[in-house]
C-alpha cells in the first residue's frame, strides 16, 4: 500500500501536474477581487464560498490522470495478476490524491485569505472545512475517475458528474465559514466526507474491475 501511494504522489509530481491545482486555487483568490471590486465586507462574506468552489475544482483537475493512464497502459491488469485488488489500488490512488493537493490548498488558504481579507476568525474555519471537506472531494474525483476511464470527452464528463454530487460539500462548507453555525456545519460536512470516502475505494474498484472486464 505505502509503495502503491508512493507511486501516486510521483506521478502527481511529474511534469508539474502537483502544482496546478494550488496555481489554479490561487489564481481564483487573486482574480476573484478584481470581480467584485475592493468592497472589504463583500469580499469577506463572500470570498469564502469562492474559495471552496475553487478548492473544488481544483480537485477535479488531475481527473483524466487518476485512472486513464494505469488502464490504457496495462498498469491495473499487472496489479490484478500480482494479487492486488483493485480497492486497494483505489484506496492507494485515494490517499495520494488528497496528499497530493489537500495540504498543498491548506497552505494556499492563507494567502488566498488574505486576497479575499478574509479575517482571521474566518480562515481558521476554512482551514477546519477543507481538512474535513478535501477528503470528500478527493474520494469523488476518484470515483468519477474511475467510471469514466476510457471514455472520450472525460473531463468534460466528469466535469458534469462531480459537480452535482459535490453541492452537499460546498453547502456545509460554506456554512461552517459563517458565523454561528459552526457546529452543525462541521457535524454535517464531516459525515459527508466520511460516506464519500468510505465508498469511494469499493465504487471505484468495482469500476475498474468492469472496466476490465
Amino acid at each position: 500500500m505505502k509503495a502503491l501511494i508512493l507511486r501516486e504522489l510521483r506521478i502527481a509530481a511529474s511534469g508539474g501536474h502537483a502544482m496546478l491545482p494550488l496555481i489554479f486555487f490561487l489564481l481564483v483568490a487573486t482574480l476573484f477581487p478584481f470581480a467584485v471590486g475592493p468592497d472589504r465586507a463583500l469580499l469577506a462574506r463572500a470570498g469564502g464560498g469562492a474559495l471552496w468552489m475553487a478548492a473544488l475544482l481544483a480537485a477535479l483537475l488531475p481527473v483524466e490522470r487518476l485512472v486513464e493512464p494505469d488502464r490504457a497502459s496495462g498498469m491495473l491488469d499487472q496489479l490484478a495478476v500480482r494479487g492486488i485488488g483493485e480497492e486497494s489500488v483505489a484506496l492507494a490512488k485515494l490517499a495520494g490524491h488528497w496528499l497530493s493537493f489537500g495540504p498543498p490548498l491548506m497552505l494556499a488558504a492563507i494567502p488566498a485569505a488574505a486576497l479575499m481579507k478574509l479575517p482571521q476568525d474566518v480562515l481558521m474555519r476554512l482551514e477546519l472545512g477543507l481538512l474535513i471537506g478535501t477528503p470528500g472531494l478527493a474520494a469523488l474525483t476518484l470515483m468519477v475517475a474511475a467510471l469514466t476511464a476510457g471514455l472520450r470527452g472525460t473531463g468534460a464528463l466528469a466535469g458534469l458528474l462531480i459537480l452535482p454530487l459535490a453541492v452537499p460539500i460546498l453547502i456545509f462548507g460554506a456554512g461552517l465559514i459563517e458565523q454561528g453555525s459552526d457546529t452543525g456545519a462541521v457535524k454535517l460536512l464531516a459525515a459527508v466526507s466520511l460516506l464519500l470516502v468510505a465508498a469511494a475505494p469499493f465504487a471505484a474498484g468495482a469500476a475498474i474491475r468492469a472496466a476490465r472486464d
